[in-house]
């Protein structure tokens, strides 16, 4: 899934769903005249009584009394695309010298007949005007409690627990990331792992007018970077880890610690609750503008607000104790994998707690209602047990190791079979690395394609294949090294090698459905596809309502 900035192309990737919008059903019009008070610009004469009842950056998605926002894209500018979004009921155009001058050589009449207003930078000011539109969290207005959750690896499933958490205490809860959308009914598959301002704050709106709670959320760098959450404040933003990732965006880890550090600022969150096991949680900790609760997973470590004790195995799952201020004590379990589950157990309880909710009330919830063994779609995702089967989206050197981790069995004879690939267009210093950490771990790799974009694939395996043979000649010469390729095919070669005690884990993609190449997109989900071999094995599938095969 891209999280690159392409809002203004208004057409993704061949075969790519069109997008879906949330707005509630009722918004007070505002005056084009306020709109430019806002935003330094004067209307002038009858244009400055246009009521404008929405916001996009998509023509694709525009409505009648909407502002259309034409930015500059990788490729396209969006003011190619105004006569669309007049066409669609935009009654306003704002965009920045670049689009105007694009418009004054257009003859189109359709886009000459809306009041165009320009600004410099005109995406620095698209979150505070969808704010403003949809008074999506207006002061001392009833709003949903928003829980926000950054860091590299852990968000989705953070927020899926603090999600199913909420819902035990009884509340009626939204959902926003990288697999979905919930905003009180069906969910709908996300594009984004968190979606353009005028899109959230329109959700935001909409989960306020269903009366929602609180909200759970997923905030990206590249969500900071693309000003995507510009006029949000969370109530508890939360950090996770931070790796190596998304440097192609980045460039240096320093400013990707950087762009995540921006969430916790006064402006973007009221409070907030840090894992301290890397030397990124301690620096945030420590230079956070905010009020900050501490986590560790490490007992006997540098004093924390909330520390992981007494861990032991439980099934699948982990049994642990959070032990936090004045000796409270609680008893949690997760019934998904690994110890960095155990992490987002515990900090999805430790955020919930910091919203205010009572200790007490939240131990009945966990006693009861066991939310942390819900199923998170691509997540170590289970699909058969024997050979056991696992679906999880670990894209980076430290999602692969953990998850290779996580699925090792210490049944003696078991193997470990890996299925993965690296991301075109993206950070290349990490495809020699996660070659090697799979060759470390797996007894048996096989590398294969993740989505290519418009990178050749062959020269992206090649890269992964470097780091794996490196390491099998230096440290695992009994490993197994494959390249296989397309990427069903190499599902099939992983599912061909096991037995029933062997271990099969397919990273990178997750819950994924389209695997992108050359601008297209190719139905592909890895679920289906180790489904579909398990079982022309003969091997037993768990049932999963939500996998169509």
């Amino acid at each position: 899934m891209s999280e690159q900035n392409a809002s203004a192309s208004n057409a993704g990737p061949a075969g790519e769903p069109a997008p879906t919008r949330f707005r509630p059903t009722a918004v007070a019009a505002v005056s084009l005249d306020t709109i430019g008070d806002a935003i330094g610009v004067q209307v002038p004469g009858a244009s400055a009584a246009v009521s404008v009842t929405g916001i996009s950056l998509n023509s694709r998605t525009v409505e009648q009394g909407d502002l259309y926002v034409a930015l500059p894209g990788a490729s396209r500018h969006g003011a190619d695309f105004v006569s669309q979004a007049v066409g669609r009921g935009a009654v306003a155009v704002l965009t920045d010298d670049a689009g105007a001058r694009l418009l004054a050589l257009s003859a189109d009449t359709a886009e000459a007949s809306v009041p165009v207003l320009v600004v410099d930078g005109p995406r620095n000011v698209v979150g505070p005007l969808s704010a403003m539109i949809y008074q999506s969290q207006p002061a001392g207005g009833r709003t949903p409690h928003l829980y926000g959750v950054t860091g590299t690896n852990g968000k989705t499933t953070t927020t899926y627990f603090i999600n199913a958490l909420l819902r035990a205490l009884g509340q009626q809860t939204g959902l926003i990331g990288t697999i979905e959308i919930l905003a009180g009914g069906e969910p709908v598959p996300s594009l984004l792992t968190t979606p353009e301002s005028p899109d959230l704050h329109g959700l935001l709106a909409l989960m306020r007018e269903r009366g929602l709670d609180a909200a759970s959320m997923e905030v990206s760098s590249h969500a900071v970077s693309f000003q995507r959450v510009d006029g949000v404040l969370f109530d508890v933003a939360g950090f996770t880890n931070l790796t190596q990732d998304h440097l192609d965006l980045h460039g240096t880890m320093e400013d990707y610690f950087a762009t995540k550090a921006e969430l916790f600022t006064p402006s973007r969150a009221r409070s907030a609750v840090v894992t301290v096991d890397d030397e990124w949680g301690r620096r945030l900790a420590a230079t956070a503008r905010i009020p900050v609760t501490t986590l560790s997973m490490t007992p006997g470590g540098a004093p924390t607000d909330w520390t992981v004790t007494s861990t032991s195995a439980r099934g699948l799952g982990t049994d642990f104790s959070l032990q936090g201020p004045d000796g409270v004590t609680l008893n949690v379990h997760t019934g998904l994998p690994g110890a960095f589950n155990v992490a987002n157990a515990a900090l999805a309880t430790v955020m919930v707690l910091a919203s205010g909710m009572d200790a007490t009330t939240v131990q009945a919830a966990l006693d009861h209602r066991d939310p942390f063994t819900v199923a998170v779609p691509g997540r170590m995702q289970l699909v058969s047990e024997e050979p056991a089967a696992v679906v999880d989206f670990a894209h980076n050197t430290d999602a692969l190791a953990r998850a290779l981790e996580a699925v090792r069995s210490p049944l003696p004879g078991s193997r470990v079979i890996v299925v993965f690939g690296a991301t075109g267009q993206r950070d290349q210093g990490k495809r020699p690395a996660m070659g090697a950490v799979a060759a470390k771990m797996a007894d048996i790799v096989i590398v294969t394609d993740d989505d290519p974009h418009d990178e050749d694939p062959a020269a992206i395996r090649a890269d992964v294949l470097a780091g794996a043979r490196s390491e099998r000649e230096q440290e695992s010469p009994e490993c197994v090294i494959e390249e296989v390729y397309p990427r069903d095919a190499a599902i099939r070669r992983a599912v061909e090698l096991a037995g029933p005690a062997d271990t099969i884990l397919v990273a990178g993609r997750g819950h994924e459905v389209w695997q992108e190449v050359k601008g297209v997109n190719l139905a592909l989900d890895d679920r289906v596809e180790l489904r579909n071999a398990l079982t022309a094995r003969g091997f037993t599938v768990l049932r999963d309502d939500r996998i169509e095969s």
